[in-house]
């Protein structure tokens, strides 16, 4: 039979998620990697130093998720005008300018906050020697908060575009560039002073500065980026489309700021235990999150290619690129959920010297939370992926909604009542923060499927 000429929307569909997906997955990948690394040259450092820095990186996460929500309102914006109009040139430059304008706005606060951690930490009741170290850590880190939304603006216009192979290739240069740095910041390699954990933090901050500084190269010299002219007449006001962004922006930025406090709140409940508590949670966490930035490239894919059909108004195009996305996150996680379950002992051992008698605490707790937290790994993969399908048909503020709900009042009471209520310790904690992924990832898989009901897909 001839085949000729006939069409396979959801075979092409596939392919175009993940030739846009995959370098996003893996410029996620190399950024968690980033972290990853100051983790284990933590570990290196001493059991202290990775229980302070992890509250530190923790603290500073808090406030930098939330910004990064209210710089990610750029990313259906700039889509959906590309399916309505794809040779649009002006109002795309328009969202990506205030989108810097809007990073610069809400870096200023949290610098302020973050300058001031320890008493912050030891008003949250962590112990007065972790809280003086976590300081000093982010009084080096900090400063990556700025150069970090200002390449998270960049990527949305390039993703935008779908030319996502030069995110990867910046992010990772970055990855190799935060070894060689950090680790002769901590250490005094190279001829460097050794800053121990001072020189962490600061090795980030510096090494984040120069990839957003290729990135904005990248973006002026490209040809097909030049004809935009990002970054020219930078200066002018347009505070229409500033408000634009903090109306989209601010129930993006809540929605990833209530999921990401309460991770790092959990932090600060662990601190309430022992250190032995954080530094495991530290490690199981980073794995965690190691395989949460497949899913989460997997929703950044989703939210460009629902938002350019939502700018065609083409329903079916919508639904074909949501229920991809979801089925490719979804798989992942499970496997990996199923990695973890098979090898826990491995994964903590990457971290952290598994011979040192020392440690025996710290990798017995961390396993226990690794198991439980292969159980989430599904459910982690469906909130995110589904709370970027939604923000493809600009509906954010019903997932701020379930996230409030989900992480705060489930999540977070779960895990308290069992981890303190009942004795059940760490473990307990992190049967609340499952609890509370699935919660959240129901209630956004039932909005997606009520959309056509809801008038979500009309513009």
């Amino acid at each position: 039979m001839n085949t000729l000429g006939v069409s396979h929307p959801w075979r092409d569909e596939f392919r175009a998620m993940l030739a846009l997906a995959w370098p996003l997955i893996l410029s996620n990948l190399t950024m968690s990697l980033i972290q990853a690394t100051d983790v284990v040259l933590m570990g290196w450092l001493s059991p202290h130093a990775l229980a302070a820095s992890a509250l530190g990186v923790n603290l500073s996460i808090s406030l930098t998720i939330f910004c990064m929500g209210l710089v990610m309102a750029a990313s259906p914006l700039m889509s959906t005008e590309r399916g309505r109009k794809p040779h649009s040139v002006r109002d795309i430059r328009r969202t990506f300018r205030q989108s810097i304008w809007v990073a610069v706005t809400v870096t200023l606060p949290a610098w302020l906050l973050l300058w001031n951690a320890e008493p912050i930490m030891l008003a949250l009741g962590q112990q007065p020697d972790l809280a003086k170290s976590g300081g000093l850590f982010l009084r080096g880190y900090m400063w990556s908060m700025l150069p970090f939304l200002v390449f998270q603006a960049m990527r949305h216009f390039i993703a935008s575009q779908e030319r996502t192979g030069w995110i990867l290739l910046v992010s990772a240069a970055g990855v190799a560039l935060n070894v060689l740095v950090s680790w002769s910041l901590i250490f005094g390699k190279f001829g460097m002073p050794a800053l121990g954990i001072f020189g962490g933090g600061l090795g980030s901050s510096i090494v984040w500065g120069l990839m957003t500084i290729a990135l904005g190269i990248v973006l002026v010299t490209e040809p097909k980026f030049r004809r935009y002219r990002l970054f020219g007449n930078f200066w002018r006001a347009d505070w229409k489309r500033y408000a634009q962004l903090w109306r989209l922006g601010l129930p993006i930025g809540i929605t990833l700021g209530f999921e990401g406090v309460v991770f790092a709140g959990a932090v600060y409940l662990m601190g309430l235990i022992d250190e032995a508590s954080v530094a495991a949670h530290a490690i199981a966490l980073q794995l965690c999150a190691l395989t949460f930035m497949v899913p989460m490239g997997l929703g950044q894919a989703a939210t460009v290619r629902v938002g350019l059909g939502f700018g065609r108004k083409d329903s079916a195009a919508i639904t074909r690129s949501g229920w991809t996305a979801f089925i490719l996150g979804v798989g992942f996680m499970a496997a990996m959920g199923l990695v973890m379950i098979a090898i826990p002992e491995q994964l903590i051992g990457l971290f952290i010297d598994s011979g040192d008698p020392a440690n025996a605490r710290v990798i017995e707790l961390g396993v226990s939370f690794l198991v439980i937290g292969a159980a989430f790994q599904m459910f982690d993969g469906a909130q995110v992926v589904g709370s970027g399908m939604l923000r493809g048909l600009h509906d954010t503020r019903w997932p701020m909604i379930f996230a409030g709900f989900g992480y705060w009042v489930i999540g977070l009471g779960v895990g308290a009542v069992l981890g303190f209520g009942l004795g059940w310790g760490g473990a307990g904690i992190w049967i609340g923060l499952a609890v509370g992924l699935a919660v959240v990832s129901a209630m956004m898989l039932t909005r997606w499927t009520m959309r056509g009901r809801l008038g979500l897909v009309l513009q």
